[in-house]
């Protein structure tokens, strides 16, 4: 019996510009992060920058809000959005890009 697939697995299935919980991320995608306390807002953010190849956290973040960039480590309550982009035979999750 197999289990759930793992979020890795998850993103790389999602179709391009569809809503997914991930750890993995690319230049130019879009972030939500939710917040449950009462009276707190939602913010939203650009990946700007990655720290590692294969797209996993932490990343460079320029908040909507703010317009600065910071470092983030995404937590439970991030959802990230995959923008479309061309397929680039050097950018990370470009075969998966490509298949959609």
């Amino acid at each position: 019996m197999t289990g759930p697939a793992s979020p890795v697995a998850r993103s790389a299935q999602a179709p391009v510009g569809q809503e997914v919980s991930s750890v993995q991320a690319h230049i130019g995608d879009k972030l939500m992060v939710a917040c449950a306390a009462t009276g707190a807002t939602r913010r939203d953010g650009e990946i700007v920058g990655l720290h590692h190849e294969d797209g996993t956290p932490p990343y460079d973040v320029r908040w909507a809000d703010t317009d600065q960039i910071w470092l983030f480590f995404p937590g439970p309550d991030t959802r990230i959005r995959h923008v479309d982009r061309p397929p680039d035979a050097t950018s990370p999750g470009a075969v998966a890009a490509a298949e959609v």
